[in-house]
């Protein structure tokens, strides 16, 4: 049997005895763990279900901090994990504002090489020929910290790099060598990831990134270096600033000496007036795009269409520093409609209600209903046990006894200047509007956050965009008229509540949008790096509250509009 027909058979198995599955792991979690310090409490070392549903927990992350630290500190795993602790994962930090620390060992590991495998088979399973080429991958990796007691502290992806299992798990499919993925200078990796892209630009069936903002990150960085890396190609040497040794040698070897022929090409695309499908112009075999696509990714879908001509954009996984959940086993579907089926044997899962009659009623996985939405709770291997994930998940179906979750939301509120609570979905929705607007004159959202401004009276949202013309190398110009229209449709958007406060009470100042020159957003991303974030992990704060962090913003803001009129109620 072939190694795809044997992981589709497992993602048949796995999902038709979900609920055995899920009760056979959170039986092989307690009794590993139960003896720990953390759960004898609870537990005295039993491991049964109902005991553990009874008497553990939902925790938070300050709970669970303490102990997570005491054995970063150096205490013995036995505080939180009956098995050793080898790695802590950093989170990204840049959805709840502050990072955090996770412990993993390589089972966690052998659980991204299964569920990229399982990714790999269902696209393959879609898209004839997949395999058969080289993924254009945007990596890379930071430089390497520890804990006080010598255990590496790392995000995901350079953790997972760094490990023993990265060598197998490449085995040549990317486009650039290992030495580019291991380089810790963003800039460096970034430009010879394209170099190597682009020289071997016929091989190239997928090009991917964690997140979609990565992937754009990744064009507009070659609309501003697409001349230096023609001139690459042209003389056959890498350009003198690239000054990783091994990352230069290993990128020469592929560049193999001048190529006037394929320079030409590549300058007689990027010359062009508009870059509308830059992506399959370059690119001729691309099949796809992958990178995470959901939740405040779903900005950045407008912008890769109009680049990739509406290539299949695919949202792969649903993962984090926590855990793994699940797959999109319809990989070709819109977008806005990804659901992720959960893998039963990632972790043990629990869920709860957060609408209808059952407000706060806790569930099992195979337990949820369609149509309702949970927030997620996540046992793992690791020390984590009735996790809140913080995640608002809807349920939109079943693949076998297994449920789809659409992601819906951070469960915490985004803005606020009085009783109003205006979510990540609330905003990404009024956005999308917006959206629309920009688009008939010609212009694309590039980069967006938002913050409350309180400091006039009465307070009022404040919108940052970054912006810029559908036609490469255009200047940027703002029609008033449409601007302002921005603003007053980002409010008609909203929900009922603030619009009540801003029309009927007045006790929430017009709607503002800052627009700030290009290239702010790629700034915002070089100071959190600089603060300790993953390059490989980075997303934009959907909203900011850091003085430093609003003015580098306000230091670029060169256009401001305002709603004139009130929103409907």
């Amino acid at each position: 049997m072939s190694t795809l027909s044997s992981e589709l058979k497992d993602l048949e198995e796995l999902t038709s005895n979900a609920k055995q599955i899920q009760d056979d792991v959170l039986e092989e979690i307690l009794k590993v763990n139960a003896n720990t310090e953390y759960l004898r409490r609870f537990l005295h070392g039993s491991f049964d279900k109902e005991l553990f549903q009874k008497n553990v927990p939902v925790v938070s992350y300050e709970d669970v901090k303490p102990y997570l630290e005491r054995v970063a500190n150096g205490e013995p795993s036995n505080v939180i994990s009956g098995e050793p602790i080898t790695n802590f994962l950093l989170s990204s930090g840049t959805t709840g504002g502050t990072q955090k620390i996770f412990p993993v060992n390589n089972k966690f590991f052998e659980k991204v090489v299964f569920i990229d495998a399982l990714r790999a088979s269902i696209i393959s399973k879609h898209i004839n020929g997949v395999k058969q080429g080289k993924v254009m991958m945007f990596i890379s990796t930071r430089p390497s910290s520890s804990t006080r007691s010598g255990l590496p502290v790392d995000p995901l992806m350079t953790s997972f790099v760094r490990s023993s299992y990265f060598k197998n798990w490449s085995s040549k499919r990317f486009t650039s060598p290992d030495e580019v993925i291991l380089c810790v200078d963003n800039k460096q990796s970034m430009y010879c990831h394209l170099l190597c892209g682009l020289v071997q630009r016929e091989e190239v069936v997928s090009m991917a990134a964690t997140f979609a903002s990565s992937l754009v990150q990744a064009i507009t960085f070659l609309e501003t270096h697409w001349k230096e890396l023609c001139d690459n190609i042209r003389s056959g040497h890498v350009s003198e600033w690239i000054t990783d040794i091994s990352c230069k040698e290993s990128v020469s070897a592929i560049l193999g000496g001048s190529n006037l022929e394929l320079a030409d090409l590549i300058e007689q695309e990027c010359i062009k007036k508009s870059w509308e499908g830059i992506i399959t112009r370059l690119w001729p075999n691309i099949k796809s795009i992958q990178g995470v696509v959901t939740g405040q990714m779903s900005q950045y879908i407008p912008i890769l269409e109009f680049y990739s001509n509406k290539l299949p954009l695919i949202s792969p996984y649903y993962a984090s520093s926590e855990t793994i959940f699940g797959v999109n086993v319809n990989p070709l579907c819109k977008p806005q409609d990804v659901s992720y089926t959960f893998m039963p044997n990632m972790s043990y899962f629990e869920f709860i209600t957060i609408d209808g009659g059952n407000n706060g009623e806790i569930v099992d996985l195979v337990n949820v209903k369609i149509g309702c939405s949970y927030e997620v709770l996540v046992t793992n291997h690791f020390g984590l046990y009735r996790y809140r994930m913080g995640d608002i998940l809807q349920v939109t179906g079943f693949y076998n006894s297994a449920p789809q979750f659409r992601f819906v939301r951070r469960k915490n509120v985004v803005l606020s200047v009085q009783m109003e609570a205006t979510t990540e979905e609330d905003l990404l929705k009024a956005l999308n509007h917006a959206s629309l607007v920009l688009e008939s004159a010609g212009l694309m959202l590039m980069g967006f956050t938002c913050s409350s401004d309180i400091s006039t009276l009465p307070g009022h949202y404040v919108l940052y965009w970054e912006i810029k013309a559908n036609n490469a190398n255009s200047i940027v110009k703002l029609d008033d008229k449409v601007m302002v229209e921005c603003c007053c449709v980002v409010e008609k958007s909203l929900d009922i509540l603030y619009r009540s406060f801003r029309s009927k009470y007045g006790s929430i100042g017009a709607l503002e949008v800052r627009v700030v020159q290009q290239g702010t957003f790629d700034s915002l991303m070089e100071y959190c790096i600089s603060k300790g974030a993953s390059a490989s992990q980075y997303k934009t704060p959907i909203c900011i509250n850091s003085p430093e962090v609003l003015a580098i913003l306000d230091d670029k803001v060169h256009a401001r509009f305002f709603s004139d009129r009130l929103p409907p109620l």
